[in-house]
């Protein structure tokens, strides 16, 4: 016991010196990519510019603290007090952050959010240790080190929660527009839990809501609009040589689609059947994907010679068999991150919806992308607030946290639903923090129908919803729910002449 009393504070300061060492160097090696991670912060964007240079040089004052004998306390002191600010930093952005940046290099790139968390408290009960430990051996009293720790952690914590609160203050200001909630627009009917966290909704076929899930990406389960029961089975690729990165899976109509934009290709398969086939290979490399019949379809790619995003009909009966147009998403900024959205079909009224997430901008499109209508949201953000930076080896990354205007989106029977990010005037904080918002409008007209709250389960934010006829599902992490849409809503459905989704 009198070894682990006598050398813990020095391995304490020797790992400190070690790590600070290890953060500054990688940091300032790659610091151009440094700055990125720090702009891109929603807590430290508005203070990148001098926290980055801020960061490193603390940490090698500290190192050059920790390795002389004389300054090694003060050296401890800080250490502790610098942990503790990076703590409640990765604290407050997995809790009350809507945007989470990627995490920082080195060798702790490795480590995800929560486990960095782990580690960062580790070492603030270490430096705290080591700090009594060495008080204690001096003989010297441990109110004083008790009454300093409390100082520096509580300055270093509320530096941070300051930064924290002002850098929101100038991300989510007040809006200049107001919402109209309808009431009662929804009623809760029933509740499922599933098995993780990460399914997510594939479709709908014959009175059946078929999921995909992201860890295990070739499963697909079933269940009835009733959620009373689930059955789960698993897709086999024919051929399945490709080495995939994000696969996707999708029903439509009787057939069920598997593809990965990475790797050119599209299988298709019918929906009870074990086994899909490939019926597209390198006709076109895509990021997202619409299902208009089993042989159409519409896809977002990045074009070889702008590098814009842009929308495009592949279609495997034609001649050529995919066909760019460019002109229907306008770049803004940088063509790439200012264009993200979400690609949406409503079969019923045979249109395509391409849904911006970083302006209050829907298009509305037919099944061969002439623009029917240019439509707004109520939101006022009409320009992207996204600034990107080009990296050294030609790559893009968001150059500080984006203003996202509109998340998941879903078009049915002639009605957008959005899921909104943003607060509007007159609106409760605390209803926010427990609630989300989708946002309703007609996609034949600027027509703005309302507003509705789904109450989170547990706190969790909404991951994702769908819609068949006048029911609503949503996923809350693991969590299946079933409400019925009130006439409120319903009444603006518009009667389609659907095609066959299964058409050739």
């Amino acid at each position: 016991m009198k070894n682990f009393l006598k050398y813990f504070p020095v391995f304490v300061v020797s790992f400190f010196i070690l790590l600070f060492c290890y953060a500054a160097i990688s940091k300032a090696i790659d610091f151009e990519n440094f700055q990125v991670q720090i702009a891109q912060s929603p807590l430290l964007s508005a203070y990148a510019g001098v926290v980055s240079f801020a960061v490193i040089v603390l940490e090698i004052v500290i190192v050059v603290l920790l390795i002389f004998p004389k300054s090694n306390l003060l050296g401890l002191y800080s250490s502790t007090a610098l942990m503790s600010a990076f703590t409640i930093y990765i604290y407050l952005i997995l809790n009350y952050s809507d945007f989470v940046p990627c995490s920082c290099g080195g060798i702790l790139e490795k480590l995800g959010w929560t486990e960095h968390l782990i580690f960062n408290i580790i070492c603030v009960i270490s430096g705290i240790i080591g700090i009594l430990i060495d008080r204690h051996l001096k003989q010297q009293s441990n109110k004083q080190s008790l009454f300093w720790l409390s100082v520096t952690n509580i300055v270093s914590i509320g530096t941070v929660v300051i930064m924290f609160l002002s850098s929101e203050r100038l991300i989510k200001a007040e809006n200049a527009f107001q919402r109209r909630y309808l009431l009662p627009p929804i009623t809760e009917t029933k509740n499922m839990t599933l098995d993780n966290q990460s399914y997510y909704f594939a479709g709908e076929h014959n009175g059946n809501i078929y999921l995909g899930n992201r860890i295990f990406p070739l499963s697909i389960t079933k269940t009835d609009t009733d959620l009373s029961q689930l059955a789960k089975r698993y897709v086999k690729l024919n051929p399945s040589k490709f080495e995939f990165r994000n696969i996707s899976l999708k029903v439509n109509g009787s057939n069920v689609y598997i593809t990965d934009g990475t790797v050119p290709i599209i299988y298709r398969g019918d929906i009870e059947a074990d086994t899909a086939q490939v019926i597209s290979f390198h006709d076109a490399y895509f990021n997202n994907i619409g299902i208009i019949n089993s042989t159409s379809f519409v896809v977002r790619a990045q074009s070889a010679q702008t590098k814009n995003f842009v929308l495009g009909q592949l279609d495997l009966h034609k001649n050529p068999k995919f066909i760019m147009h460019s002109n229907i998403l306008e770049k803004q900024v940088d063509g790439v991150f200012d264009l993200d959205g979400m690609l949406l079909n409503d079969q019923h009224q045979k249109e395509i919806l391409y849904v911006h997430a970083y302006r209050n901008q829907f298009i509305v499109m037919d099944h061969k992308l002439n623009i029917k209508h240019k439509l707004h949201t109520v939101d006022t953000v009409t320009t992207a607030h996204i600034k990107s930076v080009t990296m050294k080896d030609g790559s893009r990354k968001m150059g500080q946290p984006p203003i996202k205007i509109n998340n998941h989106s879903f078009a049915h029977r002639g009605l957008l639903f959005i899921h909104s990010l943003r607060m509007g005037k007159l609106e409760s904080q605390s209803t926010w923090d427990n609630a989300d918002v989708i946002d309703v409008y007609k996609t034949d007209s600027q027509l703005y129908v309302g507003s509705f709250y789904i109450h989170r389960k547990n706190s969790k934010k909404l991951s994702t919803f769908f819609i068949k006829d006048d029911l609503l599902f949503t996923i809350t992490e693991n969590q299946l729910t079933k409400y019925k849409i009130s006439g409120l809503i319903t009444k603006y459905f518009r009667k389609g002449n659907a095609e066959n989704p299964d058409q050739e």
